[in-house]
C-alpha cells in the first residue's frame, strides 16, 4: 500500500500520479518522468526520490522503480552517481547538438566552432589537379571502403608529424570526425554501457551517446585535464567500459591534457581494459606550438584505444575526411560498423585531401590558420583581459565564466536577440549543474575580424549591463 505520511512525502522531488499508470508500471512510470522532465516539471539537476522512497509512496515493488529509472537513463534523461543518488540529466529537456542552423541572417556566429572558411580558397588548386587525373573514374567506386592503399598512406604520413605511429593496416578512412564516433560507438559499446567523459565535454558527443542510450560518467579535472584517481574511483564505484577524450584541446574548455596526465589515465585504461576514444582533431595545432605536447595517448595504450584525427578544422571542413587508427582486437567490429554504416567515404574528397597533402599545400593552410588564431585570440583577449590565462594558446574557441546564474538557454536566446549566437555551459554539462558558469566562444566563424569585433563587442556589453549588483 502507498505510504500516506504527509510531512514524508511533501519532501519528496517528484510524485508522480499513482491513479495514472498503468501495466506494464515500470514503462508507465517511466512515461510520467519523461513526460515532467518535457514540461518542465522537473528541471535539469533535480534529485529524484530513491528508488526505494518513490517504491513506498506509490505502493509498488522497489525493483519497478528500479526499471523505469533505468529506462530514462538509457533515454539519457537520467544519470546516476553512485553515493549521491539519480538527477535529471542537464539536456533531457532540449537537445544539445549544435550546428549552423536556425540563426539570424544579421547576427554574429560565435556559437558554432567554424574552420577559417575564407582559407577554402587554397583548396582549389588541388581540386583542379585532382580533376584533371585520369584516374578519376577509379575514385567514385565502390572499390577499397577503407580507403584506396595511396590515401592510407598518405593518412600514415600525417599522423607521424604528429607523433602517432601506425601503418595501413590499422588506419581507415571515415567521413569526418563525428562519423568515426558514431562507427566507435555502434561498434564497441551497447545500449546501457557507461563511458566516462569529461564534466564538460562535446555537445554533439553527448547527443550521440543519448542517441544510442548509452551513459556518461562524468569525470572531475583539474588544470592537467581529467583526473585519473577520479577515473579510479568512479570505475570502482560502477564501473565504466569506455573513456572519450579530447586532450589536445578540449571542446568546450580549451583544457590540455599534460604529459603526466596522459600516463596517468593510459595506466588506469590498461590496468582496467577500458576503451579509449580519443578525439585528437586539435592536433595538428599543438605539435611543435605546446612545449610539453609529446604526443596522442593512443601512443601510449595502442592496443586498447581509437584514435581520431579529422581535417575538416587543419584542412578544410566540406571535405569530410578523418583518419581513424584501430588495434587488432577492435579491427573486426570497427570495419563490420564502416560497411554497414558508410559503405565507404568518399575517395575523391579523399584523393583532394591526399593531394593537399603531398604538395604541401596542407601545411601552408594550417599556418595560415595557426596565423589567425592567434590574432582572433588575442583579439578576444583585447575584449576580456581579464579572462583566465587558461588552455590552449591557439584554440578555436575560449571559455569564459560569467557570473550570471540563469538559465543557460534563457541567455543564449537574449544573447541571439542582441545579435550574436554563443553556447552556454549547460549545454556541454555531462553531469551536475556546476556552481560555475561559462560561454564558448567560438572566434573562427564570425568572417572577418571586424565582424568577430564587433560580436565581441555585443558580447561585452551584455555582460556588463548584466553584471550582479555587489
Amino acid at each position: 500500500m502507498p505510504r500516506h505520511d504527509a510531512l514524508w512525502a511533501s519532501a519528496l522531488s517528484w510524485k508522480p500520479d499513482r491513479s495514472g499508470l498503468k501495466r506494464p508500471i515500470y514503462a508507465s512510470l517511466a512515461e510520467q518522468l519523461e513526460r515532467d522532465i518535457a514540461d518542465g516539471s522537473l528541471a535539469p539537476g533535480v534529485r529524484l526520490p530513491s528508488q526505494r522512497d518513490l517504491a513506498d509512496y506509490l505502493g509498488i515493488n522497489f525493483t519497478t522503480v528500479t526499471r523505469a529509472y533505468r529506462l530514462c537513463e538509457l533515454k539519457g534523461l537520467l544519470y546516476a552517481t553512485t553515493g549521491s543518488g539519480t538527477f535529471v540529466a542537464p539536456n533531457a529537456a532540449r537537445s544539445a547538438t549544435i550546428s549552423t542552423a536556425n540563426l539570424a541572417r544579421e547576427s554574429i556566429d560565435l556559437g558554432f566552432v567554424g574552420s577559417f572558411e575564407s582559407c577554402n580558397a587554397m583548396v582549389a588548386d588541388a581540386i583542379a589537379s585532382v580533376a584533371r587525373n585520369r584516374h578519376v573514374p577509379q575514385l567514385l567506386d565502390y572499390d577499397h571502403p577503407t580507403g584506396m592503399p595511396h590515401h592510407k598512406a598518405a593518412g600514415v604520413d600525417w599522423l607521424r608529424g604528429i607523433g602517432l605511429r601506425t601503418d595501413t593496416d590499422h588506419l581507415a578512412i571515415v567521413s569526418g570526425t563525428q562519423n568515426g564516433l558514431a562507427l566507435a560507438l555502434i561498434a564497441l559499446f551497447e545500449p546501457g554501457d557507461r563511458i566516462a567523459v569529461d564534466t564538460y565535454t562535446y555537445a554533439n558527443f553527448i547527443e550521440l551517446a543519448k542517441t544510442l542510450h548509452i551513459q556518461l560518467a562524468p569525470i572531475a579535472a583539474d588544470d592537467e585535464g581529467m583526473r585519473a584517481d577520479e577515473l579510479e574511483a568512479q570505475h570502482g564505484l560502477n564501473p565504466v567500459q569506455g573513456v572519450f577524450l579530447m586532450p589536445s584541446c578540449c571542446n568546450p574548455t580549451t583544457a590540455m591534457i599534460s604529459e603526466r596526465r596522459k600516463r596517468e589515465l593510459a595506466d588506469v585504461i590498461a590496468r582496467h581494459r577500458l576503451i579509449l576514444i580519443e578525439d585528437d582533431i586539435h592536433a595538428l595545432f599543438t605539435a611543435g606550438v605546446v612545449a610539453d605536447y609529446q604526443g596522442p595517448m593512443a601512443r601510449l595504450v595502442p592496443e586498447r584505444t581509437i584514435y581520431l584525427c579529422g581535417t575538416s578544422k587543419p584542412i578544410c571542413s566540406g571535405l569530410r575526411v578523418a583518419y581513424l587508427v584501430y588495434p587488432d582486437e577492435f579491427r573486426e567490429r570497427i570495419l563490420q560498423a564502416l560497411f554497414n554504416v558508410n559503405v565507404k567515404t568518399s575517395s575523391l574528397d579523399a584523393e583532394i585531401i591526399s593531394e593537399l597533402i603531398a604538395s604541401g599545400t596542407a601545411n601552408e593552410i594550417i599556418h595560415r590558420k595557426r596565423d589567425l588564431l592567434a590574432e582572433t585570440n588575442a583579439l578576444f583577449r583585447g575584449f576580456f583581459p581579464d579572462a583566465p590565462d587558461f588552455g590552449h594558446p591557439l584554440s578555436f574557441y575560449r571559455w569564459l565564466p560569467i557570473d550570471d546564474q540563469r538559465d543557460g538557454a534563457r541567455i543564449e536566446k537574449e544573447l541571439q536577440k542582441a545579435g550574436v549566437r554563443v553556447y552556454h555551459s549547460d549545454r556541454f554539462l555531462s553531469g551536475p549543474r556546476q556552481e560555475r558558469r561559462y560561454l564558448r566562444i567560438a572566434l573562427s566563424t564570425a568572417g572577418t575580424p571586424e565582424r568577430l569585433a564587433k560580436g565581441l563587442s555585443i558580447l561585452s556589453d551584455y555582460l556588463s549591463d548584466n553584471r550582479p549588483l555587489v
